[in-house]
């Protein structure tokens, strides 16, 4: 069964919900100390489909809206979560989850890792335990 955790930390504007961390209105030095307008873009349509991150993600929301409904090992469905325009967001590696695009998405993101380990780890996830770890 998934943990899910909803904090609101005094004196800032985060939110850490099970390991997924939420900053909301981020500023413009931190977005400019992340080289977040140099990370690639990825935009998707109104649309529900299911994901796993094979590696830590840092998504910026540029347009949109979206719920994100985790889900355990067992496919039990966690509490939703919202995240929307000018949210700084970072799942973690091995987060599987139901996307819910409400309004279509626009974002600029950043994953963990090179485009060789990126590879590694999306094979790995897609042969499940018939491959070694590392």
């Amino acid at each position: 069964m998934i943990a899910f955790l909803q904090l609101s930390m005094e004196n800032t504007s985060r939110e850490i919900m099970s390991n997924i961390v939420v900053e909301h209105s981020p500023t413009q030095a931190n977005l400019d100390s992340l080289n977040v307008s140099k990370w690639p873009t990825w935009q998707k349509e109104v649309s529900v489909f299911d994901w796993v991150f094979p590696e830590q993600e840092i998504a910026y929301i540029l347009e949109g809206e979206y719920v994100i409904t985790l889900l355990d090992d067992n496919g039990k469905h966690g509490t939703p979560v919202s995240f929307g325009k000018g949210n700084l967001v970072t799942f973690p590696a091995g987060l599987s989850a139901i996307w819910e695009v409400k309004k279509p998405l626009h974002k600029h993101y950043k994953l963990d890792g090179n485009v060789v380990t990126q590879a590694f780890k999306r094979l790995r996830l897609k042969l499940g335990t018939f491959w070694p770890t590392v």
